[in-house]
């Protein structure tokens, strides 16, 4: 299963949460949103994921609010950070995750390397934001026309030679892509392989001692997803 620890019940109120900002405007991202101030306020995974579906869909339909940008509400992140949910992406210039989700400073911990990929690094830094910033949240985000994947398929294809470093990302995606159909016919199968990587990446994160626990014991949730750089829209795993 790729959306873990969200109950369907969670599920159904984070849908409800995107309906009631589309019909609404953005009373449920309202509602979720809270100030770094609040102490100990410490929004749960399904209104995390509430909070992006909304966000997402704002920027789908043109309605990004950028919020949280103004002087006033970086002078309140000086001294501190509650960001609600941790997001690990690619670092393709066209994914941005904080204009994705219509979200600004303070808001996502974000880790972005190229093809979304996993290493001791990327363990660290989502270790941190477990133990020191409590993100309930953790979203591995994978998108559309990723070179990192596409560069993996084709010397799965082919055998080109690439560049000593990204052949070392290479090595860390393939793993991940060895059950794809090379047959498929090329854009379903650069489809196929960015889904499959980022299922990949958090098949790494959940089977991790560290991960495995703190998924069983609920302190965090996982989900992926896939963003279309044509439509803007961030397809949820199942």
């Amino acid at each position: 299963m790729t959306r873990i620890n969200l109950t369907r019940r969670q599920w159904l109120v984070a849908m409800c949460a995107l309906g009631l900002g589309k019909s609404m405007g953005v009373a449920a991202e309202d509602l979720l949103s809270k100030s770094v101030n609040t102490g100990s306020y410490s929004p749960k995974a399904s209104e995390a994921l509430a909070r992006l579906m909304t966000g997402n869909q704002r920027f789908m339909d043109g309605l990004s609010r950028h919020a949280h940008e103004g002087a006033s509400w970086r002078s309140l992140l000086v001294e501190t950070q509650k960001p609600f949910a941790t997001v690990l992406g690619c670092s393709d210039s066209r994914a941005p995750p904080e204009l994705i989700f219509d979200v600004g400073f303070g808001d996502l911990f974000t880790i972005r390397l190229a093809g979304n990929v996993i290493d001791e690094a990327v363990f660290g830094t989502l270790q941190y934001a477990g133990a020191h910033l409590h993100t309930p949240l953790v979203v591995v985000l994978g998108h559309e026309g990723c070179g990192a994947v596409s560069a993996t398929v084709e010397e799965m294809l082919h055998k080109p030679t690439e560049l000593k470093h990204i052949e070392m990302l290479i090595r860390l995606i393939k793993p991940g892509l060895k059950e794809l159909d090379l047959n498929l016919e090329r854009a379903a199968l650069l489809r196929a392989a960015v889904e499959a990587n980022v299922r990949w990446s958090m098949r790494q994160l959940s089977t991790t001692p560290e991960g495995a626990r703190a998924l069983r014991e609920k302190r965090v949730s996982l989900v992926g997803g896939v963003y279309d750089l044509a439509t803007g829209r961030v397809r949820f795993l199942d």
